[in-house]
């Protein structure tokens, strides 16, 4: 059920193209205008591709945390609704579930009620808010979302938007130290790696919008989960990430340096935090590809242009903050 109704809306600007307007145009949404329709078209063809990728992660990833019995949901950055939204999917799986949506834009507030639709067990609510604004978010949030208990954070295609200048890493740290042990981060943002030459031009085209971006490396984007697990298969491309299936056990970090269409994008799995820990502990684990590696960690039976495994085995401290739950890969079988 909702849990209120929406602010009245600001008036919306159509001089200037707006990344959520844009993002709708490339989804072949009907929400944007002609300013944001010559931001889209100027994008390279891979743009679109890239989009609808980035929305089935999500969907896979939504899918994934509900099946994991998690019920509560910080979506920051939403963007105009596209069905099905994030609590359509996962108040399937679970009807009690409670989601709370946060956007700047005000067009996304002007369709804000199609987000406050919520199964009648469950719960749904929007913010209006700016994700460098946390501490307000975060003070909204906790008006329905009980913080006492595991949250998913998701920040989709969203970072990109701060360049290093707005502090993202600090903003990040401060959402994820709001959360509490059991919790989930997931995210997915564009990669300065992949594909150089398509990112350099997305970000000049953008740039003559007037919309600054900051894609960033694997090992850039890596540091968003710093102090978290990454949960399997690790931080990899929008096409490469099905937890489905997968668990965490033996997690790692995959680098799929082929595999990426478009633009391409790290997209993450979840990191999850569990209970405290006074001290620093550390524990070794051995990723667990599909497939033997050669000495180097490369993965011989890996799909033609995944690329390589970025570790064999990944050497894993705890912050004195919070520990991490690793499961220790299973034993070999014995040679016959």
């Amino acid at each position: 059920m909702p849990t209120g109704t929406p602010p009245t809306p600001p008036r919306t600007d159509t001089s200037r193209a707006q990344p959520a307007r844009v993002y709708d145009w490339l989804l072949g949404g009907k929400d944007n205008y002609p300013v944001d329709e010559v931001v889209g078209r100027a994008l390279p063809p891979q743009a679109k591709d890239a989009a609808r990728q980035n929305r089935a992660f999500m969907h896979r990833a939504a899918a994934w945390l509900a099946d994991q019995g998690v019920d509560q949901f910080l979506d920051i950055g939403t963007g105009i609704p596209t069905e099905p939204n994030l609590h359509q999917i996962v108040q399937r799986v679970v009807p009690a579930a409670r989601v709370v949506y946060v956007d700047n834009d005000p067009i996304v507030l002007r369709h804000a009620e199609a987000l406050l639709v919520s199964s009648p067990e469950g719960t749904t609510d929007y913010v209006q808010a700016d994700v460098r604004e946390p501490g307000e978010i975060l003070r909204h949030a906790r008006d329905v979302l009980d913080f006492s208990r595991p949250v998913a954070l998701s920040l989709i295609a969203l970072l990109h938007f701060l360049p290093d200048d707005q502090d993202p890493q600090g903003i990040v740290r401060q959402l994820v130290d709001a959360l509490p042990p059991g919790s989930h981060l997931v995210l997915s943002h564009a990669a300065s790696d992949l594909h150089a030459d398509l990112a350099r031009q997305v970000t000049e085209e953008y740039a003559r919008a007037g919309i600054r971006l900051g894609f960033r490396t694997h090992a850039e984007v890596s540091r968003f989960f710093d102090g978290l697990d990454l949960v399997a298969p690790g931080l990899v491309t929008a096409p490469g990430m099905v937890p489905h299936g997968t668990g965490a056990s033996g997690g790692g970090q995959r680098d799929l340096r082929g595999g990426g269409a478009g633009a391409g994008r790290w997209d993450c799995v979840e990191g999850e935090r569990t209970e405290a820990s006074a001290e620093p502990t550390a524990t070794t684990r051995t990723c667990s590809p599909s497939g033997p590696r050669t000495a180097s960690g490369e993965n011989r039976n890996a799909p033609e242009g995944i690329g390589r495994i970025a570790c064999g085995t990944c050497r894993v401290l705890s912050r004195t903050r919070w520990g991490l739950s690793v499961t220790p890969p299973a034993p070999e079988p014995p040679s016959p």
